[in-house]
């Protein structure tokens, strides 16, 4: 049961953002922005780098939500949680593998990124803006995951509310015009 009263039965973060919209549409938008906007890096590239930062944080609803997405893109949950578990294991190009150790990096503080990662993912062809965008979902992602589990947001009742928020994350997006 959540610390707060909800005015929304919905799971996670979207209870939350359902019962103050003020400040969950901002945060909504620069989801939006950051996830699905114009990108060197794909969708499915940006989920992984979501979801790197959500397991890293044992946070449950994120995590399981946002593994659900990236295995829109990339292919099975069971290969999602390969990438994460050993990012440098062959299922990801290195630039991508770098990218996702300074998202688990940043995932527990900013200043575990070190200069040696940065360089390692240049080298690996990660561009300045690459790694900026990294380190923008990784920070984002654990404000998220403080946000959710600091106010202890309820878990769906079934495990195919993950699927189904999967599948309207990568059709419609993070930005809602009415509750679900």
């Amino acid at each position: 049961m959540a610390h707060v009263t909800l005015n929304s039965d919905l799971p996670g973060i979207t209870g939350l953002l359902n019962t103050w919209p003020l400040p969950g549409e901002p945060i909504r938008d620069l989801t939006q922005y950051i996830l699905r906007g114009e990108n060197s890096l794909s969708e499915g590239e940006r989920e992984l780098i979501a979801s790197m930062v959500c397991v890293g944080n044992s946070c449950q609803f994120c995590s399981n939500a946002h593994i659900a997405a990236a295995a829109r893109y990339i292919g099975s949950k069971e290969t999602v949680n390969a990438i994460l578990q050993q990012p440098f294991g062959g299922e990801v190009d290195n630039r991508i593998a770098h990218l996702l150790e300074i998202s688990g990096a940043v995932g527990i503080s900013g200043s575990l990124v070190t200069e040696s990662m940065i360089e390692s993912a240049k080298q690996a062809g990660a561009t300045d803006l690459e790694i900026h965008d990294t380190i923008m979902i990784a920070a984002l992602f654990s404000f998220y995951n403080r946000y959710v589990d600091g106010l202890a947001t309820d878990l769906p009742e079934n495990e195919s509310y993950y699927e189904m928020l999967a599948d309207r994350l990568t059709t419609s997006g993070y930005v809602r015009k009415e509750s679900a």
